[in-house]
């Protein structure tokens, strides 16, 4: 192996990972909601954040929607 390379001629490429690269974001959500997805991910073997993540990801490849029935005020 060479001990000195000359790197410019070397051309940049765009990231071909760039697009699956994972976002972070900051999310408040029910400590037994995050309990639950631990206890999932725990016995799956996988990080929480990444069953969440798979989780929203079959969401939307189903096209799931949310179906919220607030209470009636009386």
């Amino acid at each position: 192996m060479k001990t000195e390379y000359d790197l410019s001629k070397l051309k940049s490429r765009k990231n071909p990972y760039a697009s699956k690269l994972k976002k972070p974001v900051t999310m408040r959500l029910s400590e037994d909601v995050v309990d639950y997805f631990k206890g999932m991910a725990a016995e799956a073997g996988v990080p929480y954040q990444s069953l969440i993540n798979l989780y929203l990801r079959d969401c939307l490849a189903k096209n799931r929607k949310v179906q919220i029935d607030w209470p009636q005020a009386v």
